[in-house]
């Protein structure tokens, strides 16, 4: 699709949903759904950090997600070390700079050892941002950011949006648009502070079914979308 004539969000957002209900449909197991979703999101992030989006932020793994059977978390927590060590050579490859937003605590070394490899190997990548979201909440990471400030010693009368940004997982622009898979429409704590004035888009698609295709009619929609931050536009009222 060409892009030229369409408007390009800055900061794209998705929230990963249906990978087990994509397997359950199929006759497979849950694991086997995780598994192509993180195929997917190999080939998805190259595909849209190579059309003009600066930052690409991906929900994987979620707070309460450890709420799960152990079995699962088990098998989420190796998918994420067996894919961090083998894609980081394409990553590095592509020019994408993936960094990680989230809590450490909870996760295990052999994860953490992964995220820190991959993120140390990119650091100076400049083909784009991967944020990746694992262990993530939005409310702990606003909590988290004012801790950091009272451990600081920051006035009071110093802080505002722009000062409060640094203090997050990430210092990342705010999202422009929000996309969540699978057709729930909520958006499960998931980078609140960023989303304020982001637009949204609930596709009936599965995420392992999310193709650069299906991310063409995102993007179509997006340009249709009037964004007026809070402004009326008289002409159109």
């Amino acid at each position: 699709m060409d892009y030229s004539s369409l408007k390009i969000p800055n900061h794209v957002a998705i929230i990963l949903d249906g990978n087990g209900r994509w397997a359950k449909e199929k006759g497979m197991s849950r694991s086997k759904g995780h598994e192509a979703g993180f195929d997917n999101l190999k080939k998805l992030s190259k595909y849209i950090l190579s059309k003009g989006i600066k930052v690409f932020s991906v929900y994987a793994f979620s707070t309460e997600n450890f709420n799960r059977s152990t079995e699962e978390v088990d098998f989420l927590m190796n998918l994420f070390v067996k894919g961090f060590k083998k894609e980081k050579n394409y990553f590095n490859k592509e020019n994408i700079k993936v960094v990680f937003s989230g809590r450490r605590e909870n996760l295990r070394k052999d994860v953490l050892e992964s995220m820190d490899e991959l993120t140390n190997l990119t650091k100076d990548n400049t083909g784009g941002i991967l944020n990746i979201c694992l262990n993530y909440g939005g409310h702990f990471e606003i909590i988290d950011a004012c801790k950091k400030m009272i451990k600081e010693n920051i006035n009071p009368e110093d802080i505002d949006e722009e000062l409060f940004n640094k203090y997050l997982y990430q210092d990342l622009p705010p999202i422009d648009y929000l996309i969540r898979t699978s057709g729930e429409i909520r958006v499960s704590n998931f980078m609140l502070w960023q989303m304020s004035y982001a637009e949204f888009y609930f596709p009936n698609t599965y995420f392992p079914d999310f193709n650069e295709e299906e991310f063409d009619k995102a993007i179509v929609e997006y340009t249709k979308r009037d964004r007026r931050f809070g402004k009326i536009d008289y002409d159109k009222k």
